[in-house]
């Protein structure tokens, strides 16, 4: 279903599942300098997936993005998911594997398909990578596994977790300025402790995720867990903080529903898990990414896994 009117933001949410497609040919969105067709096609993003395959299958196709198949139908469009493809849901496997083709399709038809590093794929490279290894956290020691089942970890994941899967999150940007974008999973400042340049910050966690030490992973869980550093009084400096910092006019991130940012739901910002609700107590029904901050942050987290909307929105957004 197309929401908008021409006016403002276009905005596609899924309703009917269908059978997906899995293609052999593997590849990483994350690789440098991609083939791009003179002049720029259209720009969009993805919030938070959480593993609703069906639901972000419809999203897309709604949005003109694939086509029934399945398949990349946007020639020279651009796109960019914004991370948290796990968890929750029942098919994240079938996310990244759905992501992963359209990156290759994207770029043989001369736009591309991106994605972010979000939480819950630190969450899932931590459980596969170190299991029951005890963490200290702030509820006292845990582990990754331990705090991937508690944030909604499906075990049907874990098994069907492949190295490609792995090499694939590992390798995921952590930034990236679109079209004067900041383009973000997290609603945190935590990006500014690994760096003062894109390139910095993007380098300094694949290497902190290349070191597989626990430790480590375990602090990059949990700085990017932390949410709402743009909501409050003092949200439109946080924000200009960041921009001034690593470019850009607008923040746009995911991770944190929109109705917790408009005080529809309840939520905290601490400790080491999400605190997120789950599909058994509905959200209030979100119909649009979420402008804010002074105009200066977009939301794109519709709180799929609160029975709200997987949201797909064009940029740039009116409001």
């Amino acid at each position: 279903m197309i929401q908008g009117d021409g006016q403002g933001p276009e905005v596609w949410h899924a309703t009917d599942p269908d059978a997906t497609r899995r293609a052999p040919d593997l590849y990483s969105p994350t690789v440098p300098d991609l083939p791009v067709m003179e002049g720029a096609g259209p720009l969009y993003v993805v919030g938070d997936v959480h593993g609703y395959l069906d639901e972000l299958r419809e999203a897309l196709r709604a949005a003109g993005l694939t086509d029934e198949s399945d398949a990349w139908a946007a020639g020279n469009t651009r796109l960019w998911f914004l991370g948290d493809f796990t968890d929750r849901g029942p098919d994240g496997i079938g996310v990244i594997d759905l992501v992963m083709r359209l990156s290759a399709e994207a770029a043989a038809a001369g736009g591309y398909c991106k994605a972010l590093l979000g939480n819950h794929e630190l969450l899932l490279l931590g459980a596969s990578r170190f299991d029951d290894t005890p963490v200290d956290s702030v509820a006292g020691t845990a582990s990754f596994k331990a705090a991937w089942l508690l944030n909604g970890g499906q075990r049907s994941d874990m098994e069907r977790l492949q190295d490609h899967h792995i090499q694939w999150m590992s390798r995921l940007d952590s930034m990236a300025l679109a079209d004067g974008h900041l383009l973000l999973h997290s609603d945190t400042t935590a990006y500014l402790d690994y760096g003062t340049t894109i390139d910095d910050v993007n380098d300094a966690i694949w290497q902190a995720l290349a070191r597989n030490d626990v430790g480590v992973t375990w602090d990059l869980f949990r700085k990017f867990t932390k949410r709402f550093a743009f909501r409050d009084e003092d949200g439109p400096q946080a924000v200009r903080k960041l921009l001034d910092t690593y470019g850009g006019t607008r923040v746009v991130h995911g991770h944190s529903p929109i109705p917790y940012l408009t005080g529809e739901a309840g939520a905290s910002g601490g400790g080491d898990g999400d605190a997120e609700g789950s599909g058994a107590d509905a959200s209030p029904q979100v119909r649009a990414p979420h402008v804010y901050a002074d105009s200066l942050a977009i939301a794109m987290d519709g709180g799929v896994t609160m029975s709200g909307r997987l949201l797909v929105a064009r940029l740039p957004l009116s409001g």
